[in-house]
């Protein structure tokens, strides 16, 4: 699907090849290249970043028995203030840790509007076609996909702080199953990364796209997900229905 949406904006650069090489868990040079070209090029794009575990089999490198989030979280608590676009900092840290995981810090200059997989797909369709400008997006895992969109900003004065029931943080992902507002003292995973069971985190469209106003695309991501959220529940039915036959 990336390559696809990739053709229909135009010219394929270098850039967005590298967005279709899935990382491996066998890193080779090449593969190193490309994760530091990729994790630069969202620095470049004004959003923070800083490491994170990475799977070790099925386990998380943070070696923490029964790990809630395994490869999916941040390898220090002080993340929020060690985020940086510093491109030094980035390569030194790239190179000392070639297993790890990166995050990035929204709430700054970007938040991540995070939906079920198969609502997403279907937005961005429906995006594209409309001729709206999307900005990156990423797929995580094999159940969610990740829009990324400007800030909706941090204002010194706190009561002018503009509230949402959707604004999601670390600590209460479980409560958001539909879609999920990262904003500020939140962070999502950033690719290329890797997850246990030999999932990713890759990129359908890259962060060279310029940022949009969340705003646009809420409506159509909104609407997505209530279908999906349709769908699940009719199914959910479906199956309960279902006459099962007596054993004997």
């Amino acid at each position: 699907m990336g390559a696809d949406f990739g053709r229909s904006r135009g010219t394929e650069s270098k850039f967005s090849q590298w967005l279709r090489r899935r990382p491996k868990s066998q890193h080779s040079e090449v593969d190193d290249t490309a994760r530091e070209a990729l994790l630069l090029a969202v620095a470049e794009a004004g959003m923070p970043i800083s490491p994170a575990a990475h799977p070790v089999g099925y386990r998380c490198s943070c070696e923490r028995i029964g790990c809630p989030t395994p490869a999916r979280h941040p390898i220090s608590f002080a993340w929020q203030t060690q985020s940086t676009t510093d491109r030094a900092q980035i390569e030194r840290w790239a190179r000392s840790q070639p297993q790890a995981n990166f995050i990035t810090a929204t709430g700054m200059i970007h938040d991540v509007l995070d939906v079920p997989l198969t609502a997403g797909q279907q937005a961005l369709e429906r995006l594209l076609a409309a001729d709206i400008d999307v900005g990156p997006v990423a797929v995580s895992g094999d159940d969610r996909m990740l829009f990324f969109t400007a800030t909706r900003g941090t204002p010194e004065d706190e009561d002018e702080w503009w509230p949402c029931e959707l604004d999601c943080h670390p600590e209460t992902m479980d409560e958001h199953p539909g879609m999920r507002w990262h904003c500020r003292g939140s962070y999502v995973l950033l690719p290329p990364a890797m997850l246990p069971g030999e999932l990713d985190v890759h990129w359908v469209r890259g962060p060279e796209n310029p940022l949009p106003d969340p705003l646009t695309l809420l409506e159509t991501l909104t609407d997505a997900c209530a279908q999906y959220a349709d769908t699940a529940d009719q199914s959910d039915l479906d199956h309960d229905s279902v006459a099962w036959p007596l054993s004997r």
